[in-house]
């Protein structure tokens, strides 16, 4: 098939890169902790599943050809076009199967009572602000286990497994509690700080690669009329796209593995007080955009895109998100956290990057067979090219970039990754706790802090609080880092 040369040829290929991060414990493996017989699989009956289909050579997956599909797709960042483009796919293979295709923003509130009921979709991308807490799905073993799918052919090249076609860490991603594979990660997502490389290059700047750095740029461009920094104020787990990061780069991955790990008083590390009280100057010096606390993340985007302020903490989805918006002189650039300052333990370019996405086959859904061949051939070259060149973003396929011409965003990404090296950080806390890393963390915390209306010391000691209630609460699932 050749994607994985090519991809290596464009700088892409980070199979080394993941490697070694995971040998370094960079790259987070989860562990099984306690409530050990959630592995066991959906201990479901089959009483509500269509009968299956013949195995053979090019359905390995056994799907019943002429049983109905349904797909729901969160409609975000992405749009749903590279998803349209593999269910034709799967129709064309499969012409006598009634395809139900929806999106929705609302993932939760349209789909909980549908999980509680028994009657959920076949095929998920549970993903957004109402993400479904995936500690919940996997604890309540509301999941298929997608260990089939990977051990299947791959739609390009039988000799290789699906598995065998994935950028590495993926399929850890997707494992919460030893060998199963609960939900796979479709995109690749580079987080970090994004800015216009056209917007730096008119202050007669480069991207500041210390804290002490941003500040001057920052008190540079209010001069100019410019904020230094915006964010989704009505959403601030977005903030945490690069304060994580920057937290990682002053005290080392081992702070971050203690936040996911819930352990006490990992909030009050010394590098998370420096990180916080470095963006508290943000607020404190003016240099964040007026009105920002009441902006959702598009009114936030909008403004950045517009030039209305130098920053944004995103991930690599709002190229495609805000397309529409950005000019064409833009230069769309990523860079890693500035640093604070010669002490950091990891060095400038440490930044986030992990899988984004996540698609799930509920236990009850009543084709899981059809929706594991639906991200079989999302996972071939063909639907990976759809989605980089619909989306401006990689896809958890290792390849399908060869003869597409890469965006500014996604050329910057590449080569913020290559930057990094082994200093890939990925921290779990959005996967593992959805309701702590959202709300809790994020509006409560975060959101109060760089609105100025708690200092970083009031909330450290509010989040350690909300860390310490999800450590103690037996009803959430608990993961840990290896």
């Amino acid at each position: 098939m050749g994607s994985t040369s090519a991809h290596n040829n464009e700088g892409l290929g980070r199979r080394d890169l993941i490697k070694r991060s995971a040998a370094l414990g960079l790259i987070a493996v989860p562990t099984m902790s306690f409530l050990s017989a959630c592995a066991s699989g959906s201990g479901d009956s089959d009483d509500n599943k269509v009968a299956k289909g013949e195995k053979s050579d090019k359905n390995p997956l056994a799907v019943n050809g002429s049983a109905p599909l349904e797909i729901v797709i969160f409609d975000g960042g992405f749009g749903t076009k590279y998803a349209e483009d593999a269910r034709d796919v799967y129709k064309k293979t499969y012409p006598e199967a009634q395809i139900k295709f929806s999106a929705t923003q609302k993932i939760q509130s349209v789909l909980q009572p549908r999980f509680n009921g028994g009657t959920p979709p076949d095929l998920i991308d549970n993903s957004g602000a109402q993400q479904m807490d995936m500690g919940v799905l996997v604890g309540k073993k509301q999941l298929t286990d997608l260990t089939p799918l990977l051990d299947a052919p791959s739609v390009d090249d039988p000799s290789k497994t699906v598995r065998d076609t994935l950028r590495p860490g993926i399929v850890e991603m997707g494992q919460f509690d030893g060998d199963p594979v609960w939900m796979l990660y479709y995109a690749y997502t580079v987080y970090g700080v994004w800015y216009s490389q056209t917007a730096l290059d008119k202050l007669d700047a480069t991207y500041p690669e210390t804290w002490d750095e941003m500040l001057a740029l920052c008190e540079k461009a209010k001069k100019q009329g410019i904020a230094g920094w915006t964010y989704p104020g009505k959403h601030p787990y977005y903030i945490p796209f690069s304060l994580y990061p920057f937290i990682g780069k002053i005290g080392g991955v081992e702070v971050l593995n203690a936040i996911d790990n819930l352990e006490p008083k990992a909030w009050e590390h010394p590098a998370v007080k420096a990180a916080f009280e470095a963006y508290y100057e943000l607020y404190a010096k003016g240099y964040i955009l007026k009105g920002t606390p009441g902006l959702d993340h598009r009114g936030s985007q909008g403004a950045w895109a517009r030039g209305k302020a130098l920053f944004i903490p995103n991930g690599s989805w709002v190229e495609n998100e805000e397309a529409a918006i950005i000019p064409k002189d833009f230069k769309l650039s990523v860079g890693a956290p500035s640093g604070l300052d010669s002490s950091d333990k990891l060095p400038f370019g440490t930044i986030w990057a992990s899988g984004g996405e996540p698609f799930i086959v509920p236990a009850k859904a009543k084709n899981p067979a059809g929706g594991m061949e639906q991200l079989r051939i999302m996972l071939s070259e063909a639907s990976s090219k759809s989605f980089t060149t619909n989306t401006k973003s990689l896809s958890a396929f290792n390849g399908g970039t060869a003869g597409i011409e890469l965006s500014d965003g996604l050329k910057s990404g590449v080569a913020a990754l290559e930057k990094a090296g082994t200093n890939v950080v990925n921290p779990r806390l959005q996967d593992w706790y959805v309701k702590l890393q959202k709300e809790q963390i994020g509006v409560a915390g975060l959101g109060e802090m760089m609105a100025g209306r708690a200092t970083p010391a009031e909330t450290i000691k509010k989040i350690q609080g909300f860390a310490d209630a999800a450590a103690k609460d037996q009803s959430i699932k608990h993961f840990r880092h290896q």
